[in-house]
């Protein structure tokens, strides 16, 4: 039995590549620092092991004990919009980590380092964004991905380290850190919504998204080891289909059985419009994410109700407080 290394395991997207992993008859260990993950994401036949990628001592005995021949790295603090603030602790934790985990594979020659970086390498480009274009990151969150989509490729150049490298985007789904409120929109809403609060938005809502259900990413995710053309490539991942932020709304409300009710606060720092072409991947893959909005949020709400809300913490460590949307001071 091969043994696979998914960080991030016990968080939203890690635990669920970690479970079709399983699934596909590979030993799995998850390490997660459960910042922003769940025990009870991961069913018991996979190991967690509590700590950081920024651990290098553990990060050595784990790759010491096991001998991984496969990585996949998803551990990471997804806040686009506040990676502006806290740009050592983004640096630290998306890119540093990241080349902890590729030092490490490299020198127990893992055999392929599969790593989920973002659209947000993009910036505000042509769209839709494809993997052909010259990536122009607008926050420090995309450049620590793009830095690390880099290293992954000087890497192989010098070393022959093998990766995938895929590019998703405005991932939903169960499993999702509802209390998170600095990052992924539909957990906000449904999390306010259980709240009795209203749903706060942003400027006037009409930025678009392409929202992408995570049974239309997962599992590609996790099975592209097994595809030879997927080495040494990138790969948008996700729904063809942009929504507004306010026709997001309305479907979340619908879903949760209220009626809308939106807040709509100043404008932040964002890039407007981001979706992205799947073309490359269904070419590969030979497949195409199949389950609309209405399918994939109606889901994700029959979840959240029986989770039930969840407190919003405060990130305490802001570096930088000008210019902080005064919704993230409280």
């Amino acid at each position: 039995m091969e043994n696979v290394l998914v960080t991030g395991g016990a968080g939203f997207i890690g635990s669920h590549v970690a479970i079709h992993l399983a699934n596909q008859g590979f030993n799995v260990v998850a390490l997660d620092d459960l910042s922003g993950g769940f025990r009870e994401n991961l069913p018991e036949n996979i190991h967690l092991e509590v700590g950081s990628i920024l651990d290098r001592d553990l990060i050595e005995r784990l790759f010491s004990t096991y001998s991984f021949q496969y990585v996949f790295h998803l551990a990471a603090y997804a806040a686009e919009g506040l990676s502006h603030f806290i740009k050592h602790f983004n640096y630290q934790n998306n890119l540093i980590g990241t080349v902890n985990l590729i030092n490490a594979s490299v020198n127990h020659k893992v055999r392929c380092f599969v790593f989920t970086s973002s659209i947000a390498v993009y910036g505000k480009g042509q769209l839709p964004m494809t993997e052909d274009m010259q990536p122009m990151p607008e926050d420090s969150y995309g450049i620590a991905k793009f830095a690390a989509e880099m290293e992954l490729k000087v890497s192989h150049e010098m070393f022959g380290l093998n990766y995938i490298i895929f590019r998703p985007h405005n991932v939903y789904g169960e499993h999702q850190n509802i209390g998170d409120r600095y990052r992924n929109v539909i957990g906000i809403f449904m999390n306010q919504i259980m709240q009795g609060l209203p749903m706060t938005i942003f400027g006037d809502g009409e930025q678009t998204r392409a929202f992408s259900y995570i049974a239309d990413v997962a599992p590609l995710i996790a099975q592209s080891i097994q595809i030879p053309e997927a080495y040494n490539q990138i790969f948008n991942v996700g729904a063809d289909q942009p929504y507004t932020v306010n026709e997001l709304a309305r479907v979340v409300a619908k879903a949760m059985g209220v009626e809308p009710n939106v807040k709509h606060l100043p404008a932040r720092n964002e890039v407007v419009h981001a979706f992205s072409s799947h073309e490359k991947i269904a070419r590969v893959f030979h497949v195409r994410p199949h389950t609309t909005l209405e399918e994939g949020v109606q889901r994700m709400a029959d979840w959240a109700r029986k989770v039930g809300a969840r407190k919003s913490s405060t990130f305490n460590n802001i570096e930088i407080p000008i210019g902080l949307p005064a919704s993230w001071k409280t």
